[in-house]
Protein backbone atom coordinates (compact mmCIF):
# COMPACT_ATOMS: atom_id res chain seq x y z
CA UNK A 1 0.00 0.00 0.00
CA UNK A 2 1.53 3.43 -0.81
CA UNK A 3 1.45 5.98 1.39
CA UNK A 4 0.61 9.04 0.58
CA UNK A 5 1.21 13.13 1.90
CA UNK A 6 -2.63 14.52 0.90
CA UNK A 7 -2.75 18.30 1.12
CA UNK A 8 -6.43 18.66 0.55
CA UNK A 9 -8.15 21.48 -2.21
CA UNK A 10 -8.65 24.48 -0.16
CA UNK A 11 -10.64 25.87 -3.12
CA UNK A 12 -13.56 25.01 -5.24
CA UNK A 13 -12.44 20.98 -6.74
CA UNK A 14 -10.64 21.31 -9.94
CA UNK A 15 -8.85 18.33 -9.79
CA UNK A 16 -6.20 15.72 -8.53
CA UNK A 17 -2.10 15.37 -8.72
CA UNK A 18 -0.71 12.22 -7.48
CA UNK A 19 2.72 13.98 -7.58
CA UNK A 20 6.07 12.19 -7.33
CA UNK A 21 9.58 13.69 -5.76
CA UNK A 22 13.11 14.56 -7.42
CA UNK A 23 15.93 12.94 -7.25
CA UNK A 24 17.11 13.37 -4.61
CA UNK A 25 15.05 15.24 -1.84
CA UNK A 26 11.80 13.00 -0.41
CA UNK A 27 8.36 14.06 -0.72
CA UNK A 28 8.38 16.25 2.00
CA UNK A 29 10.79 18.62 0.70
CA UNK A 30 10.81 22.51 1.06
CA UNK A 31 10.11 22.86 -2.83
CA UNK A 32 7.44 19.59 -2.45
CA UNK A 33 5.96 21.03 0.74
CA UNK A 34 5.71 24.48 -1.28
CA UNK A 35 4.21 23.67 -4.31
CA UNK A 36 1.50 21.31 -3.13
CA UNK A 37 0.05 24.02 -0.29
CA UNK A 38 0.18 26.58 -3.53
CA UNK A 39 -1.30 23.65 -5.85
CA UNK A 40 -3.75 23.09 -2.61
CA UNK A 41 -4.73 27.27 -2.43
CA UNK A 42 -5.89 26.82 -6.29
CA UNK A 43 -8.20 23.93 -5.78
CA UNK A 44 -5.58 20.67 -7.01
CA UNK A 45 -6.37 17.90 -4.11
CA UNK A 46 -1.95 16.87 -4.22
CA UNK A 47 -1.54 13.25 -3.32
CA UNK A 48 2.66 12.78 -2.59
CA UNK A 49 4.38 9.81 -2.57
CA UNK A 50 7.69 8.20 -2.72
CA UNK A 51 9.37 5.73 -4.71
CA UNK A 52 10.60 2.54 -2.65
CA UNK A 53 14.57 3.68 -2.91
CA UNK A 54 13.67 7.29 -1.27
CA UNK A 55 10.72 5.16 1.17
CA UNK A 56 13.78 2.88 2.06
CA UNK A 57 16.14 6.35 3.49
CA UNK A 58 13.30 6.70 6.10
CA UNK A 59 14.04 2.90 7.95
CA UNK A 60 17.66 3.77 7.82
CA UNK A 61 18.40 1.98 5.05
CA UNK A 62 21.61 2.95 2.96
CA UNK A 63 21.31 6.20 1.21
CA UNK A 64 21.76 4.27 -2.20
CA UNK A 65 21.19 6.31 -5.33
CA UNK A 66 17.71 6.35 -7.30
CA UNK A 67 17.70 3.50 -9.86
CA UNK A 68 17.25 3.78 -13.87
CA UNK A 69 13.78 5.89 -14.18
CA UNK A 70 12.22 3.00 -16.72
CA UNK A 71 12.64 0.84 -13.34
CA UNK A 72 10.04 3.11 -11.52
CA UNK A 73 7.22 2.85 -13.67
CA UNK A 74 5.39 0.35 -11.92
CA UNK A 75 5.50 2.31 -8.87
CA UNK A 76 3.77 5.22 -10.07
CA UNK A 77 1.58 2.86 -11.36
CA UNK A 78 0.80 1.35 -8.59
CA UNK A 79 0.84 4.38 -6.83
CA UNK A 80 -2.37 5.60 -9.12
CA UNK A 81 -4.06 2.23 -8.48
CA UNK A 82 -3.78 3.09 -4.14
CA UNK A 83 -4.84 7.04 -4.85
CA UNK A 84 -8.60 4.80 -5.98
CA UNK A 85 -9.10 7.25 -9.22
CA UNK A 86 -12.63 6.52 -8.99
CA UNK A 87 -13.02 8.55 -5.97
CA UNK A 88 -10.86 11.78 -6.88
CA UNK A 89 -12.32 14.62 -7.96
CA UNK A 90 -11.19 14.46 -12.07
CA UNK A 91 -9.63 15.48 -13.69
CA UNK A 92 -6.65 13.57 -12.80
CA UNK A 93 -3.03 14.57 -13.73
CA UNK A 94 0.26 12.68 -12.64
CA UNK A 95 3.18 14.11 -12.46
CA UNK A 96 6.60 14.98 -10.45
CA UNK A 97 9.24 17.30 -9.74
CA UNK A 98 12.25 16.47 -11.85
CA UNK A 99 12.85 12.79 -11.62
CA UNK A 100 9.18 12.21 -10.82
CA UNK A 101 7.87 14.23 -14.01
CA UNK A 102 10.33 12.11 -15.76
CA UNK A 103 8.64 8.58 -14.44
CA UNK A 104 5.08 10.32 -15.25
CA UNK A 105 5.60 10.73 -18.61
CA UNK A 106 7.09 7.30 -18.72
CA UNK A 107 4.31 6.29 -17.05
CA UNK A 108 1.74 7.75 -19.55
CA UNK A 109 2.92 6.42 -22.39
CA UNK A 110 3.46 2.59 -20.85
CA UNK A 111 0.48 -0.34 -21.02
CA UNK A 112 -0.13 0.19 -17.23
CA UNK A 113 -1.63 3.61 -17.70
CA UNK A 114 -4.50 4.08 -16.15
CA UNK A 115 -7.36 5.13 -18.51
CA UNK A 116 -8.23 7.41 -15.64
CA UNK A 117 -5.67 9.98 -16.08
CA UNK A 118 -6.01 13.01 -18.24
CA UNK A 119 -2.54 14.73 -18.32
CA UNK A 120 0.80 15.16 -17.00
CA UNK A 121 2.72 17.76 -14.66
CA UNK A 122 6.31 18.13 -14.70
CA UNK A 123 7.98 20.70 -12.35
CA UNK A 124 11.41 21.42 -13.56
CA UNK A 125 12.05 18.68 -16.24
CA UNK A 126 15.37 17.01 -16.38
CA UNK A 127 16.03 17.11 -20.38
CA UNK A 128 19.62 16.28 -19.78
CA UNK A 129 22.32 15.68 -17.22
CA UNK A 130 23.74 19.34 -15.99
CA UNK A 131 26.64 19.90 -18.42
CA UNK A 132 25.67 17.56 -21.34
CA UNK A 133 22.45 18.97 -23.29
CA UNK A 134 23.09 17.04 -26.47
CA UNK A 135 22.26 14.31 -24.93
CA UNK A 136 19.11 14.99 -24.20
CA UNK A 137 15.78 12.87 -22.91
CA UNK A 138 12.86 13.77 -24.76
CA UNK A 139 11.72 10.02 -25.39
CA UNK A 140 9.47 10.17 -22.24
CA UNK A 141 7.50 13.19 -23.40
CA UNK A 142 7.39 12.37 -26.69
CA UNK A 143 6.56 8.36 -26.11
CA UNK A 144 3.59 10.08 -23.42
CA UNK A 145 -0.39 9.39 -24.95
CA UNK A 146 -1.25 12.43 -22.69
CA UNK A 147 -1.57 16.32 -22.73
CA UNK A 148 1.96 17.42 -20.78
CA UNK A 149 2.56 21.01 -18.96
CA UNK A 150 6.23 21.55 -17.81
CA UNK A 151 6.84 24.17 -15.83
CA UNK A 152 11.14 24.97 -15.98
CA UNK A 153 13.26 27.33 -15.03
CA UNK A 154 14.66 29.87 -17.29
CA UNK A 155 18.25 29.12 -16.16
CA UNK A 156 17.41 25.56 -15.63
CA UNK A 157 20.81 23.32 -15.42
CA UNK A 158 18.88 20.54 -16.52
CA UNK A 159 17.40 22.09 -19.63
CA UNK A 160 17.36 26.33 -19.44
CA UNK A 161 14.95 28.46 -22.08
CA UNK A 162 17.83 28.71 -25.03
CA UNK A 163 18.70 24.90 -25.11
CA UNK A 164 14.85 23.59 -24.56
CA UNK A 165 12.92 26.20 -26.99
CA UNK A 166 15.39 24.82 -30.12
CA UNK A 167 14.15 20.83 -29.28
CA UNK A 168 11.66 19.79 -31.29
CA UNK A 169 8.66 18.95 -28.86
CA UNK A 170 5.18 17.17 -30.14
CA UNK A 171 2.07 19.13 -29.90
CA UNK A 172 1.18 17.60 -26.80
CA UNK A 173 3.22 19.23 -24.71
CA UNK A 174 3.47 23.10 -23.56
CA UNK A 175 6.16 24.83 -21.44
CA UNK A 176 5.59 27.57 -19.14
CA UNK A 177 9.09 29.26 -18.26
CA UNK A 178 9.42 30.70 -15.02
CA UNK A 179 11.96 34.12 -14.63
CA UNK A 180 15.09 33.53 -13.82
CA UNK A 181 14.57 30.29 -12.07
CA UNK A 182 16.70 26.99 -11.31
CA UNK A 183 15.53 23.66 -11.59
CA UNK A 184 13.72 24.16 -8.06
CA UNK A 185 12.21 27.25 -9.96
CA UNK A 186 14.03 29.41 -7.72
CA UNK A 187 15.41 32.99 -9.01
CA UNK A 188 18.93 34.69 -8.06
CA UNK A 189 18.14 37.26 -4.87
CA UNK A 190 19.17 39.79 -7.70
CA UNK A 191 16.10 39.13 -9.78
CA UNK A 192 12.85 41.19 -9.92
CA UNK A 193 10.97 37.82 -9.62
CA UNK A 194 10.65 35.29 -6.37
CA UNK A 195 10.30 31.78 -5.68
CA UNK A 196 6.78 32.20 -4.28
CA UNK A 197 5.84 34.24 -6.98
CA UNK A 198 7.41 31.68 -9.03
CA UNK A 199 5.55 28.67 -7.29
CA UNK A 200 2.35 30.39 -7.72
CA UNK A 201 2.44 30.93 -11.03
CA UNK A 202 3.42 27.64 -11.63
CA UNK A 203 0.40 26.11 -9.45
CA UNK A 204 -2.03 28.77 -11.25
CA UNK A 205 -0.88 27.12 -14.82
CA UNK A 206 -1.45 23.73 -13.53
CA UNK A 207 -4.78 24.43 -12.41
CA UNK A 208 -5.47 26.27 -15.90
CA UNK A 209 -4.32 23.19 -17.20
CA UNK A 210 -6.36 20.76 -15.45
CA UNK A 211 -9.58 23.21 -16.49
CA UNK A 212 -9.06 22.69 -20.05
CA UNK A 213 -8.56 18.93 -19.19
CA UNK A 214 -11.66 18.84 -17.83
CA UNK A 215 -13.66 21.00 -20.80
CA UNK A 216 -12.04 18.38 -23.18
Amino acid sequence: MTDFLETPARAAPRGTLVLAHGAGAPMDSAFMNRIAEDLADVGLAVLRFEFPYMAGRRTGGPKRPPPRAETLIESFAAAVAAADPATRAAPLLVGGKSLGGRVAALYAGSDLLDPAVAGIVCLGYPFHAPGKPEATRLGPIEESRLPLLVCQGERDSFGNRAEVEIYPLPAHAELLWLADGSHDLAPRGKAAATWAGNLRQAAAAVAAFADRLAGA
